[in-house]
């Protein structure tokens, strides 16, 4: 059940029941079937899903995924996250649009603080990494 859990939250259930030969079963890495760099990427987030932590530390955890995967995992967090503590390091600034609180660094700095749209009103600088991010918008 926890195993389950966990990938359905890092959306891998319907990919280990559509595609692995063995389900669950399946042997996967050098001597089994070879997974992408976005597959191992969500086993990494389900491994750390799978023990509940009250606290997680997500560095780049969605780096090597697609736009609609991040996404429907980034709802999934969402939904866990009002019972535990969540870090979220990273560049994409979709990855951290709804969290409550961003930092962001330079030169290892906190140069600005504050929720995604406080921080397009209040850091230049912020504004203009999301205008790159999002080109055409009027942010």
């Amino acid at each position: 059940k926890a195993v389950e859990r966990a990938a359905r939250i890092a959306t891998l259930h319907d990919f280990i029941m559509r595609d692995l030969p063995d389900g669950y079963d399946t042997l996967v890495g050098e001597r089994g079937v070879r997974l992408s760099g976005g597959q191992h990427q969500r086993i990494g987030i389900a491994r750390a899903l799978y023990h509940d932590p009250k606290v997680l530390i997500f560095d780049e955890a969605t780096s090597a995924l697609d736009g609609i995967t991040e996404n429907a995992i980034m709802e999934a967090i969402q939904k866990i996250s009002r019972k535990k503590t969540i870090i979220m390091i990273a560049h994409r600034l979709t990855t951290v649009q709804e969290c409550d609180v961003i930092y962001m660094l330079e030169k290892g700095e906190v140069t600005a603080k504050g929720t995604y749209s406080e921080l397009i009103e209040s850091s230049s600088q912020f504004r203009k990494m999301a205008n790159l991010a999002h080109p055409g918008s009027a942010l």
